[in-house]
This record gives C-alpha cells, sequence and structure tokens, in this order.
C-alpha cells in the first residue's frame, strides 16, 4: 500500500468522508471516467487510478490501515500547485459545437537561494554533437568550446558523456562522474568534421551512454546539436525518443543555420518533454548551450507528466506549451510528456478543448487534469496534483470574463 498517494484527493473527497461518500464519489467518477462510457484518451489512466482508490477507500479495514500509514505525509510541502483558468467560464446556450481554452500552469513552490543551492540537480547529462561536413570551420569550433565550459561547469557529483556524430557516431567520452576536466577538455578539441549526417547514429550511442547511469534521482537529459537534415532515419529516431520517454529521459534539440528539419526536432524533443529550439548563428552555440545546462541545474522536479482526461461528450484538440520554449505538444499517447520543472520558473500550456452542442442552463464538468512529477528536491516519486475544472452553461452569459478552474489537489 503506497500512502504517499493521496487516494482521498483521487477520489475527489475529504479524509473524513463517509463509507457512503466514498461509494457516492466512486459512482459519479464511474459515470464520467469509465472507459466503456468514455473513449477520451487519458481517460483509462485515471480510471485506472480511481479505481484503485476506491479499492482500499471502499474497505474500511484497508482504509483505517491507509490511514494510518498517511500520518507521516500529513504536513508534507506542496511542491508544485496547479492553476486551471477558462477562456470563458460562463458558455452560451448552441446548437453547435464551440470551442474552449483552458491556461494550465504548474507553479513550483517558493524556496529560498540558499536552499536552492543545497539542494541543486544532480545531472546525467549526454551531449550528441553533430560533426559533419557542413559543421567544419566556425560552427565546429565554437561548439567545442561550448562543451569545453559545460565541463568547467558541471561538478563531480554530475554524470557526462559526449558522442559526436555523422554517418557514423564515436563516443568521445564514455559515461562517468566528471573527474579529470583537462582531460575530458582535451578529447572534445580532438572532434573534427567529415562525412554526412544521421542522427539517428548519434542519438543511439547517447541513449547506450546515458543508460549507464540512469537514475530517478538524477536530471537525465540528451542534448542534441546539429546544423542538418537527417538521411533516412526520421522514424528510427522518433521511435527511439519514445523509448527515451519510457524511460524517464528527455531530449533537447538544437538545429544551427537553416538547413534543419524543425517540424521533425520540435516532433522529437516534444515525444520526451524536451525542448526544441533554433540557433541562427555560430556564436550563439556558446551561451545557448550553457544557458540550457544551467537551467538543467535548476531543475527541482523531473519527469513530470499531463494527464487530461475530457468528459465523454468533449474532444481534447491540442495543447501548446507556452513556457518555457513555446512549442507544439503532442497529444497522443498519453500520458504526455511536458518534461521538468525549475526553481521560480512555471511551465505554462494552452489548452484547447471542443463542447458539444448545448441547450440546457446550469454547471456541467470539463475535463480532469493529472499532472505527475519526481520531486528530486525530497526524492518524492509520483507526487500528483490533480484539478477538476467545471463550466457554467447559459443561455444569457454575463459579459465575459475567465476565472480559474477548482484549485489542485495534491497527493
Amino acid at each position: 500500500m503506497d500512502a504517499s498517494r493521496n487516494l482521498y484527493a483521487i477520489l475527489g473527497i475529504p479524509p473524513e468522508a463517509s463509507q457512503d461518500d466514498v461509494r457516492e464519489a466512486y459512482r459519479v467518477a464511474a459515470r464520467r471516467f469509465h472507459p466503456d462510457a468514455n473513449t477520451n484518451e487519458g481517460v483509462d489512466i485515471q480510471f485506472r487510478d480511481i479505481a484503485a482508490a476506491y479499492e482500499i477507500l471502499g474497505n474500511p479495514v484497508e482504509r483505517l490501515q491507509y490511514d494510518t500509514s498517511r500520518r507521516k505525509y500529513k504536513d508534507e510541502l506542496n511542491y508544485f500547485t496547479v492553476r486551471v483558468t477558462p477562456s470563458k467560464r460562463v458558455l452560451s446556450t448552441l446548437a453547435e459545437p464551440q470551442v474552449i481554452y483552458m491556461l494550465l500552469e504548474i507553479v513550483p513552490m517558493k524556496i529560498g537561494s540558499s536552499n536552492k543551492q543545497q539542494h541543486e540537480a544532480r545531472l546525467n547529462l549526454t551531449l550528441v554533437l553533430d560533426r559533419s561536413t557542413s559543421m567544419k570551420g566556425q560552427r565546429l569550433e565554437k561548439v567545442k568550446i561550448a562543451a569545453q565550459q559545460i565541463i568547467d561547469q558541471l561538478s563531480p557529483d554530475d554524470i557526462l558523456s559526449i558522442v559526436s556524430f555523422s554517418d557514423r557516431a564515436d563516443v568521445l567520452i564514455p559515461a562517468a562522474p566528471v573527474s579529470d576536466k583537462t582531460a575530458l577538455r582535451s578529447m572534445v578539441s580532438m572532434m573534427r568534421a567529415e562525412g554526412g549526417t544521421e542522427i539517428f547514429h548519434g542519438l543511439s550511442a547517447g541513449m547506450d551512454q546515458i543508460q549507464k547511469y540512469l537514475a530517478p534521482r538524477l536530471v537525465n537529459h540528451i542534448i542534441l546539436l546539429t546544423d542538418g537534415r537527417t538521411f533516412g532515419d526520421e522514424d528510427q529516431c522518433l521511435r527511439l525518443a519514445e523509448r527515451a520517454s519510457q524511460l524517464g529521459i528527455s531530449i533537447s534539440a538544437m538545429g544551427i543555420g537553416d538547413e534543419w528539419n524543425d517540424v521533425f526536432l520540435d516532433t522529437l524533443a516534444s515525444r520526451t518533454g524536451g525542448n526544441s529550439a533554433y540557433i541562427n548563428s555560430p556564436g550563439a552555440v556558446v551561451r545557448f548551450l550553457n544557458d540550457r545546462v544551467r537551467s538543467l541545474g535548476d531543475v527541482f522536479t523531473e519527469r513530470l507528466q499531463l494527464t487530461i482526461a475530457p468528459d465523454a461528450d468533449i474532444i481534447l484538440e491540442s495543447v501548446f506549451r507556452l513556457q518555457p520554449s513555446p512549442q507544439p505538444v503532442d497529444v497522443s499517447p498519453q500520458p504526455i510528456p511536458i518534461g521538468a520543472l525549475e526553481y521560480n520558473r512555471p511551465i505554462s500550456l494552452l489548452i484547447q478543448l471542443q463542447m458539444p452542442p448545448s441547450s440546457r442552463n446550469g454547471f456541467r464538468t470539463v475535463a480532469r487534469i493529472d499532472v505527475t512529477g519526481d520531486v528530486l528536491v525530497a526524492e518524492r516519486q509520483g507526487y500528483k496534483v490533480l484539478s477538476d475544472i467545471s463550466v457554467e452553461i447559459n443561455s444569457n452569459p454575463p459579459p465575459r470574463r475567465s476565472a480559474a478552474g477548482d484549485p489542485g489537489r495534491l497527493g
């Protein structure tokens, strides 16, 4: 029995709820989210949690055991909160579908600068660097400088590996704790430009390296930098990204110049919750890579995943990340990886839903949102925050205004 999970929040009831309240909450949730009644993706994931919560809370003996074990989490911090603001709190009755937007904000807990330094995240970092012929000259030299500066800023507790690739891949620095920085910088300086661009070779070698020290207490991250289009292996790269996501590894993809495939790199990063970015000049490489690595050191909640369970008659159309690093997010499959949460830097996403035609006045539920992540600062895996969203349908709505959804419930 996992007492760290807030089963009462999953059922949407207070801890003092009666057994009748528990049964009624389960019946309501089953009407909304049972896969036989609701075929939206994300519903089955959340219903498994609901059914598991009811299995314990619906049994008085197991509930008592759970409540006893749960006491040590009574004063647990709110590591992050979830705010949901609908574009409209009151919708007009319409004989046709209408679109509603939800602004989802994931806000980290406030922490002092001294505590932040004390709990700086440990990195398991792999750099996958393009050394194809088109990188020859200033581009490759700036990449070397950036990699050497990254080596200098890492601590002995961090894990680093570096892979260079063209139409084949070489492991310049095998995965290991950062120790002899002079020797590591010398290895980077030996990189030479040659050959074509086949990204899968580089990513595959990078995956092999990062898995050597893969651990939930670390920020496990691959940074890919390329200046060109890969030749015939995009599907292989995307399948590798899906596997990386399942293992809790995120990928940031950075393109330099104007020859790279932005759609491909966006998709590659999105499937792991990573970022994609465009670097317009060799001179920007050093600053950009260093900034990215510093931001990884600021992570305190890693492997964030989002599950959106709309009601049966509502369609999830799209999700777009607004910050950090604006880009579209794949809504399938769920759970949706959304990356890492940094100290003092919220994540915000825009969710687009299609509402059905409506003719009856009154309040109605829209969707239930589940955000789950691993809190590194507390070594707390699977920390969960839930938010259940409702709107009002009215044939004569007041002037347009927006309002937040229900406060996120902690779990």
